[in-house]
């Protein structure tokens, strides 16, 4: 069957929401009458691309920071996405989560693509930050990860010592300020509709089978 069906989405690997809107995504397409047809491409954004690599913080810390709030305003902020995270099926773990620079998780994410495991490793990648608080930019982490979806170790290892892919994450971040994506998760679906955020999957549907 012709995938003539199209849905692009940018996400970042850290993004608590990108893993439930990934989530609300399936939920669409395990209802959608014409599946078969759709395929999904997954492109790098970063929410935070000042980072400095090898940088490592709390993400509780980061968040504190960030919005200038006390720790338990944060605490109440991350445990309300957690609990909608777990309507989903997700189980995060953000009170050990890590934040760090996540371009090398972006070109590793880029790499498995081109083995056909594109959506695989953004899942995996979604669950080690968000449910099992793994360091994602760290080697060992990375080449373990990608092996665990299929991603050859050597590749792997060899990308990170170089700069392979990242001029295909620039590309991605390029693209989406082209298109003014300001926040992740944003899905485009046949260059046509463009949802931004964790959409419910009834809206998801309603605009897949405009394309139709």
């Amino acid at each position: 069957m012709t995938t003539d069906i199209r849905i692009d989405v940018w996400s970042d690997v850290v993004c608590p929401w990108c893993y439930i809107g990934k989530r609300r995504l399936e939920t669409a397409l395990s209802t959608f009458e014409h599946t078969g047809r759709v395929s999904v491409r997954w492109h790098s954004f970063q929410l935070d691309p000042t980072i400095p690599a090898g940088h490592r913080e709390p993400v509780q810390q980061m968040l504190a920071k960030k919005v200038g709030a006390p720790a338990a305003q944060v605490r109440a902020m991350t445990a309300q996405v957690t609990d909608l995270a777990r309507a989903e099926g997700l189980s995060y773990d953000l009170d050990r989560a890590v934040s760090v620079n996540t371009r090398d998780a972006h070109r590793l994410a880029h790499l498995a693509a081109g083995h056909g495991l594109g959506t695989e490793m953004h899942e995996r990648l979604l669950k080690a930050h968000l449910c099992d608080a793994e360091i994602v930019d760290d080697p060992d982490t990375l080449v373990r990860l990608g092996a665990e979806v299929g991603v050859p170790a050597e590749e792997t290892a060899e990308m990170l010592r170089g700069t392979k892919y990242a001029a295909e994450v620039d590309a991605d971040i390029r693209d989406a300020r082209r298109i003014g994506v300001n926040g992740v998760p944003f899905f485009v679906i046949n260059q046509q509709y463009g949802l931004s955020g964790a959409q419910a999957p009834e809206t998801i549907l309603s605009a897949l089978r405009k394309v139709v």
